[in-house]
């Protein structure tokens, strides 16, 4: 694994101690239960991370389409298989986290929000006495009796970019930007819900240099299948079995929910096959057979949706991407079919940064469904427009890919999944998904 391809990973993490005393926080202040973890949008009341001077609407759309283009850029870089990203596109990806769950890391218990992020592997905190790390409140590794450094030896310590070995315990160096952030591995036990893990593996930031960019105060939890991952290093426990439901961003309550293991999943789930790819083996593909807008199956060439494992093109489920992103073809074929949909058929069709098809004033759409080989997701409006707070304007929050990559990955984003229950099984190589009222 490379350096860039670490280092774009990289988020921090900061207490839960921040004062979420919004009347609708029960989501953070109330005990997770078993091994579900409640899930909460970044920008909820309930969030410490959520701006203090809030963007218009369409300030807002423009930036998470920014965001959405850079971590695109970061994930089909990958699936080509080419190990340089753009530093520019990787300080984007960042900052575009969107769900949070709560943790505990250390002996006692120190409390952590971590983003959730089911295309990363890893985990990473600032630890105390960090010089230059962007949060004042960091993990305390001198307060917990069971933390301790990762020795040279470790097989962990191969699986980090450029390792050194100073007093016999692995630390390494990344690029950020113009700094440079200096690391130790360590490990410590992690609880989530109810759910100690032992001798977990991450990322003990200790010194961040340079006058350039400053790495953002965001926390994660990579669910990926990389050896560091947490479905990894869990996976006695968990069985590489996880689900979520992700609440829709209009809810206050914010009540979705990430459950880990086999154990209480739901049992009216569809599924499909699990697709590997070997140039990213951490992303979860699918096998996209076709796309329905309302009742007419799209015109769509085969080529554009199939899975190659050689490039890397295929579609995947990505919880870290906001709007799903097809291929120019699938997309422009898609949208020429929902254009024609909309009622009324005389609706003015504007634009609104990269996304092409928007409506002023009231009209009503159709659905969209994405088949899959044994499942079917449909999505109705709530999960494919977005709606102006201040005005009429709303747009279909599906746009095209990239162009300028080598090889096109079609992502099936956040918004679209939203009250889906998503079931990751690894072990019987299936995803499987079900309507489900998460907010």
């Amino acid at each position: 694994m490379t350096t860039l391809v670490i280092f774009l990973q990289l988020l921090f993490i900061i207490p839960l101690t921040l004062g979420l005393n919004h009347p609708n926080c029960e989501l953070t202040n109330t005990q997770d239960q078993g091994s579900t973890l409640r899930i909460f949008h970044i920008d909820s009341p309930c969030s410490p991370f959520k701006s203090s001077s809030p963007l218009s609407w369409e300030a807002r759309v423009l930036k998470t389409l920014a965001q959405d283009q850079a971590r695109l850029q970061y994930l089909t870089s990958l699936v080509a298989g080419r190990s340089v990203v753009p530093i520019a596109s990787g300080r984007q990806m960042l900052q575009s986290t969107t769900y949070i769950v709560k943790a505990k890391i250390g002996t006692p218990a120190q409390s952590l929000l971590l983003a959730m992020d089911t295309s990363s592997d890893v985990a990473w905190l600032p630890c105390s006495g960090c010089v230059g790390c962007p949060s004042t409140t960091a993990f305390s590794p001198a307060k917990s009796t069971t933390f301790k450094n990762v020795s040279c030896s470790a097989p962990q310590c191969k699986q980090v970019p450029n390792p050194t070995c100073g007093s016999r315990a692995c630390s390494f160096n990344l690029t950020y930007g113009s700094s440079s952030i200096a690391a130790n591995l360590s490990q410590d036990t992690i609880r989530l819900a109810a759910d100690p893990i032992k001798a977990f593996t991450f990322g003990c930031v200790n010194k961040v240099a340079g006058g350039g960019t400053i790495p953002p105060p965001q926390g994660l939890l990579g669910l990926g299948r990389g050896p560091l991952s947490l479905m990894s290093q869990a996976q006695s426990l968990y069985k590489s079995t996880f689900s979520y439901c992700l609440p829709s961003f209009r809810s206050l309550a914010f009540s979705g929910s990430l459950r880990l293991g086999p154990t209480s999943q739901p049992v009216r789930v569809k599924y499909t096959q699990l697709l590997r790819n070997p140039r990213r083996s951490s992303l979860y593909y699918v096998n996209l057979v076709a796309i329905r807008v309302a009742k007419k199956v799209v015109d769509i060439p085969p080529a554009a949706i199939a899975f190659n494992p050689t490039t890397g093109a295929g579609t995947i489920f990505d919880s870290g991407t906001v709007y799903t992103r097809l291929s120019k073809p699938v997309y422009e074929a898609v949208r020429n079919e929902f254009r024609k949909r909309v009622k009324p058929r005389n609706a003015v069709v504007t634009s609104l940064g990269g996304f092409d098809t928007c409506y002023s004033g009231q009209i009503t759409v159709p659905t969209i469904t994405f088949m899959f080989k044994g499942v079917n997701m449909t999505m109705p409006a709530d999960n494919l427009m977005l709606h102006s707070t201040a005005g009429s304007l709303s747009c279909l929050a599906i746009a095209s890919s990239p162009e300028n990559v080598n090889s096109v990955v079609n992502v099936i984003a956040s918004m679209q999944q939203q009250n889906h229950r998503v079931l990751i099984d690894v072990p019987n190589g299936r995803l499987g998904l079900a309507r489900e009222r998460c907010s």
